[in-house]
């Protein structure tokens, strides 16, 4: 196995998860709601879990784990931003926002699946079919508060 290859693969996750810190720090800072902080902050707790075990498993291969962020990330940070002073922090408009980046985050863990798997080996396979998982259930917290707000207008 490609050493380098899985290296570069792992890190494009570190990436992603470095992007979902801190957008949901910029929607932590964006709220005055504390159930909205509450969640953004399990959130980021989910990805500093995710980024912490890829990171291990970087060093483990003798690799350096990249401590930036995508230009994607930065987008949905400033978009974070705007949306939440255009709207005066529109509860409904900050949880799109947020489901919109975890589509992002979802959508590169599926590509890694999907098409670098090669790459992996079935421990590296399982923990990120388990970042997957987690991310996603994030997902479904955020639709179902999304419906709940619906539900209530």
């Amino acid at each position: 196995m490609n050493n380098d290859k899985t290296i570069d693969v792992l890190n494009s996750l570190v990436v992603i998860n470095n992007d979902r810190i801190e957008g949901y720090e910029t929607a932590s800072e964006n709220t005055k709601e504390n159930d909205l902080k509450t969640l953004f902050t399990k959130f980021q707790q989910t990805s500093n879990k995710c980024q912490h075990e890829l990171i291990r498993e970087i060093d483990k291969l003798g690799g350096k784990a990249d401590g930036g962020t995508k230009a994607s990330g930065k987008f949905f940070r400033a978009w974070m931003d705007v949306k939440s002073a255009l709207t005066g922090n529109d509860r409904k408009a900050i949880l799109t926002s947020c489901e919109n980046g975890e589509e992002r985050a979802l959508e590169v863990y599926k590509d890694v699946l999907d098409d670098d798997s090669e790459y992996l080996n079935n421990e590296q396979q399982k923990m990120i079919k388990y970042h997957y998982n987690l991310i996603k259930d994030d997902k479904n917290e955020i639709r179902k508060m999304q419906n709940a707000l619906e539900l209530a207008s």
